[in-house]
């Protein structure tokens, strides 16, 4: 390593805390105010460690005594050769010695969207949900339209969306270095009007064509469209790890999906969501052919036959029991 060198303090997850140079050798480490680098640190020594060049020519980190020592990959050490990417522990503190000849990895592309921010996408995002709120209110009840409850659900929902939005947005701040609650209002708003639009549309579609799988089946997708919405959140927290990030939210819908299986199977014993198509609307969006009143009485004796002879099956003892009852 060439001088000047650079003590860097690293947070958990790798990130530079604080960064300073130290013009030549030997820089002296430690809690006190005679060292080189100071450690505002209660767990280190007033002289903890000293970083020195050994016969080789190699960057050497040496204990001083402490009573804590340096820490490297879980194993305490009294000295230990330092490349650069060397990350050690002097207490509670993570430390990482750099020269001035150490090579950085190169520019990352600018991938984010500087004018999709703050007011915009907030409002956007709040209407969003707002309309969600509504027409999952408005679809579910039947009575006379009240200003009131649909003020009082779309207070709310809005209130739930700032929270999961702020959430995400202190998380934002935290390991992106910005909040960005506009977008992430956003991501909320578009993923509700996502599953609220596919709801729609396959229960259209399931009584149109007589395809009850949608409606069996439909909360799969919605999940698969939650892990969506996770997937963004991540992506705008950390947009430089797509990949890491897609794996993480498809693990969550696979995840989901087997939950919401087995949840049915244990409840009713099927899989599906419900037992017969619950979904009315007018005939007019009927475009599935009738079936005839012949049709439907074939498959109910089918059923009778079924029924009949699973009864015939039944143990004899069970008989026995009705009669002495």
């Amino acid at each position: 390593m060439k001088p000047p060198y650079f003590i860097e303090t690293l947070a958990r997850n790798g990130d530079v805390l604080h960064r300073h140079a130290v013009a030549a050798l030997p820089i002296r480490l430690g809690r006190g105010y005679d060292n080189d680098f100071v450690l505002d640190d209660a767990h280190t020594a007033a002289s903890h460690a000293v970083i020195e060049v050994d016969d080789a020519g190699l960057l050497v980190l040496r204990d001083l005594g402490s009573r804590n020592g340096i820490v490297h990959k879980g194993r305490r050490h009294s000295a230990l050769t330092l490349d650069g990417d060397t990350v050690v522990r002097l207490g509670h503190t993570r430390l990482r010695v750099r020269g001035a000849d150490f090579p950085v990895a190169p520019e990352l592309a600018d991938t984010t969207m500087h004018g999709w921010e703050g007011t915009a996408p907030a409002l956007l995002g709040l209407l969003l949900i707002a309309l969600f709120t509504t027409a999952e209110y408005w679809i579910s009840h039947v009575q006379p339209v009240q200003a009131v409850p649909y003020l009082l659900m779309i207070a709310s929902g809005l209130a739930g969306g700032m929270v999961w939005a702020s959430a995400w947005a202190l998380a934002n701040r935290l390991f992106g270095g910005h909040a960005r609650l506009g977008r992430h209002l956003f991501i909320l708003g578009g993923g509700m009007l996502a599953v609220g639009a596919w709801r729609a549309l396959s229960e259209v579609a399931a009584y149109a064509w007589s395809a009850e799988w949608l409606t069996r089946y439909g909360n799969l997708v919605s999940i698969a469209l939650v892990a969506g919405m996770i997937f963004f959140h991540l992506w705008t927290v950390k947009p430089h790890h797509p990949r890491r990030f897609a794996a993480a939210s498809l693990i969550l819908m696979l995840a989901g999906c087997g939950l919401s299986l087995m949840s049915n199977l244990q409840n009713s014993g099927r899989a599906a969501d419900e037992l017969y198509m619950s979904v009315l609307l007018p005939p007019a969006v009927r475009h599935s052919p009738n079936h005839s009143v012949d049709d439907f009485l074939g498959k109910a004796a089918k059923l009778k036959a079924g029924a009949d002879s699973a009864r015939s099956k039944s143990p004899k003892g069970d008989d026995g029991d009705d009669d002495g009852n």
